[in-house]
């Protein structure tokens, strides 16, 4: 796909990740709308091999997101690629809904149940390692906040993946800097988190994390295999991305506009995805 399509794509995830959350009431908006050019990148772009029509297609790559609460752009994504109905949309938190506030696996194109941060990282290893057992040549990739690389757990799978070799497995940051309350940095300094990941045997790479080239060139890479260890990139991203009063603003974790706030953000953001379909079909 062009990069004229993935925009196009990108607008349509963060439409439907607000109207989404407004129709339910609730939702991690800000931490979804921040990762929406990594997902695109990687579900559109052909980085990732799946089947939709067959979700536990044996010769699959395996996609986590760790960072369960940014699950609404996965979800809009599952829908509009055939995971699950687009109608299931409307369904987000209610009674008896598949679409909970974290990933479950019985929705289908989702391999674990997360959100309970820090955990991503030890499945997707795991995960790594069996299929190297098996002799599989499918591969994992886990989307962490950088926030959650505050947990322990993440460094103990750090280390677990560096000393096994595990080079089918890739690591995303969605490195935006802010946590649910305030900037990482003030919390639990992070950097220079580029060198603490090689300090642990990865090879980084560090990219524009709204660049739809840079992280097409970032996932090639990777799939060429010219490493012989795990990979991490580490996307820097903006946390709230594509709403201008939401963008670096440590107060909207898990709040949602209302109002004529609300009113005027989902036609903004209805606005640019028709803008973009329409230059498309021109």
């Amino acid at each position: 796909m062009n990069t004229t399509l993935l925009e196009w794509k990108a607008a349509f995830l963060r439409n439907h990740i607000l109207k989404t959350a407004l129709h339910a009431g609730k939702g991690h908006v800000a931490p979804a709308l921040s990762w929406v050019e990594i997902a695109v990148t990687l579900f559109y772009g052909g980085h990732l091999h799946f089947r939709a029509n067959e979700p536990r297609w044996e010769e699959r790559d395996r996609f986590i997101l760790s960072k369960g609460h940014g699950c609404l752009t996965l979800y809009a994504m599952l829908a509009d690629l055939g995971f699950i109905p687009m109608s299931e949309l409307l369904t987000f938190v209610k009674d008896g809904s598949r679409l909970a506030g974290h990933p479950d696996p019985d929705i289908p194109g989702v391999e674990v149940l997360s959100g309970s941060l820090g955990h991503g990282l030890g499945i997707g290893a795991g995960y790594c390692f069996g299929a190297r057992l098996d002799q599989a040549d499918w591969k994992t990739f886990v989307l962490l906040g950088d926030g959650e690389c505050q947990e322990g757990s993440v460094w103990e799978a750090a280390a677990f993946a560096s000393h096994h070799r595990l080079k089918n497995l890739l690591a995303i940051v969605d490195r935006n800097r802010l946590g649910a309350t305030d900037f990482t940095e003030g919390v639990l300094q992070l950097e220079p988190l580029a060198d603490r990941w090689k300090a642990f045997g990865w090879e980084v790479c560090t990219v524009d994390g709204h660049s739809f080239e840079e992280l097409a060139k970032a996932f090639a890479s990777f799939r060429l295999e010219q490493h012989d260890r795990p990979v991490v990139i580490l996307a820097n991203t903006t946390k709230g991305k594509g709403l201008d009063f939401m963008e670096d603003a440590p107060t909207w974790h898990h709040r949602l506009p209302i109002g004529p706030q609300a009113d005027n953000a989902l036609e903004f953001l209805h606005n640019q995805e028709c803008q973009l379909a329409q230059f498309i079909q021109k």
